[in-house]
């Protein structure tokens, strides 16, 4: 006799099919761009936030959050919708690379429903926490360089939000809204948090506005002055100041208790080894907040400050100047010099010469540092704080009147502020009329390229060209005088010859 046996799915074969029915798309953001997932993410507490789930950027090709708040009654959506849109606006202004970003918003209004969806980068490799949770089970201490590039980093974050005008105060700064990536780069989320909460009015939207404070693990992170007065960047200090004391201590120990005493910080501060970090946590979490120091003072604390190598100061220099440049001008140049040639020159009137050469430099560490110094790992942190540009970060326009959506209300239009790192133009003359033929070949910092041309007349100046770029979002105000500059050197040429075309 034969019996037959169902067959079932293996193991993988399940956890493949659900993998497949996570990653299937439910809705498009109104521009086509933003693909929402049935999967669900959790990216630090964010008040008013009904759900977050993952989702795809279709332009960069990269997995990004898709965040949506609820409004329970659309009269109260009608009260703040000025305010909710005054302040993403303004929340799309941020751009700092130990900052998470904030991609996109739009407000979505039907006959059943009012919320508002906004898009922010996705961190993949987790929060602060959970690596010093892993660090201390594998039974490792915190390296102390470790801990001050990671001071560094959150204080280079919070120094540029408290510049901004007005300044935004984080005010849910814990180690579960940190979050590290596998290169090392520190990233605050959840840069919202008292935004929101300041402008969602309470029970009118249906996620909790308050939900930090229910969780009773991270009550220590808050100072004690916190939501009894108005808000200012020493709550942030004191947050930062925990924050820097569980990086040294990897956890405060909290005695069986489910709140961590005042004891225990103390006792946490009291176990450092070093004197300095003793010093510069206990500044952080004073009990008055007019002692406490800012962010930016902190970074000249003795604790972290360094004279920045020249290393340091050129890469800087060269990131910041990269328009100027040819793309792979550093591979390039380094393959041209000889390698026993010497680049520098030390002179001792007691011992022999210390002579520098090109071999001793590896191009492929050289590319790795300036790409990390690119990514905000190495911050120039002992430097006047600037303040952000009034200018909202844009995102590529390209599919920006896609008609396949689903979602009806259309997205606020924004401003191009992608850096330019390459640019030139060709200029033709035509001999039929006293028009000119301008091409310009712009590549962006996100490597996009872009091509643009038109016809211009002999009154037609390049402040005006540039002007009339910027208004279409072509290009961004930032990068307005060097376009200009460049326009002008093309057109002085090209009196000068039939044709011309200038690279930068």
């Amino acid at each position: 006799m034969t019996m037959s046996v169902p067959e079932r799915n293996s193991g993988s074969e399940e956890k493949e099919e659900e993998s497949e029915d996570e990653s299937e798309i439910v809705e498009e953001s109104p521009c086509g761009r933003w693909q929402k997932r049935k999967e669900q993410v959790s990216q630090g507490n964010v008040p008013g936030v009904e759900s977050a789930s993952l989702a795809m950027d279709t332009e960069e090709g990269v997995e990004v959050v898709w965040n949506e708040v609820l409004f329970q009654d659309k009269k109260v959506f009608k009260t703040v919708e000025d305010k909710m849109k005054e302040m993403f606006e303004n929340l799309m202004q941020v751009d700092h690379p130990n900052i998470v970003k904030f991609h996109k918003y739009w407000l979505d209004i039907g006959d059943n429903h009012a919320r508002v969806v906004f898009i922010t980068e996705y961190m993949s490799s987790g929060s602060l926490k959970q690596f010093l949770k892993k660090t201390k089970k594998n039974h490792k201490s915190m390296n102390v360089k470790a801990w001050k590039r990671w001071c560094a980093q959150i204080l280079s974050a919070l120094s540029y939000l408290h510049s901004c005008d007005p300044p935004i105060i984080h005010g849910n700064l814990t180690c579960d809204t940190i979050f590290i990536q596998h290169n090392g780069l520190i990233k605050i989320g959840s840069v919202w948090h008292r935004l929101f909460v300041n402008v969602f009015p309470e029970g009118g939207v249906q996620g909790k506005l308050h939900q930090h404070r229910d969780d009773k693990r991270n009550l220590h992170f808050f100072s004690p002055e916190y939501g009894s007065c108005e808000d200012d960047y020493a709550i942030d200090i004191f947050s930062f100041g925990i924050c820097a004391l569980e990086m040294a201590v990897l956890e405060i120990q909290a005695n069986g208790d489910s709140v961590v005493s005042k004891e225990a910080i103390t006792n946490a501060g009291q176990s450092l080894e070093d004197p300095l970090m003793r010093e510069f946590t206990q500044m952080c979490v004073r009990h008055n907040p007019r002692l406490r120091p800012t962010a930016h003072d902190l970074l000249f604390h003795r604790v972290l400050f360094e004279v920045h190598s020249l290393k340091l100061l050129a890469a800087h220099c060269l990131i910041n100047n990269q328009y100027m440049l040819p793309e792979n001008c550093v591979e390039e140049k380094t393959k041209s010099f000889d390698p026993n040639g010497v680049m520098a020159e030390i002179i001792h009137k007691d011992h022999p010469r210390v002579q520098l050469k090109y071999s001793h430099v590896s191009p492929l560490e050289l590319d790795k540092f300036l790409e990390d110094v690119k990514n905000g790992i190495y911050p120039l942190m002992n430097f006047a704080s600037t303040r952000p540009h009034p200018v909202p970060r844009a995102l590529s326009m390209s599919q920006e009147h896609v008609e396949t959506v689903k979602t009806p209300t259309p997205e606020p239009q924004e401003a191009e502020t992608r850096k330019v790192v390459q640019m030139h133009c060709n200029l033709e003359s035509n001999e039929d009329t006293t028009k000119t033929h301008l091409t310009l070949f712009l590549k962006l910092d996100d490597k996009l390229h872009r091509q643009l041309s038109c016809d211009i007349m002999p009154n037609d100046s390049s402040r005006d060209l540039v002007n009339e770029l910027i208004h279409h979002s072509f290009i961004s105000e930032e990068d307005g005088d060097k376009i200009v500059a460049l326009l002008e050197d093309a057109l002085n040429r090209q009196r000068g010859s039939a044709s011309a075309i200038t690279t930068i």
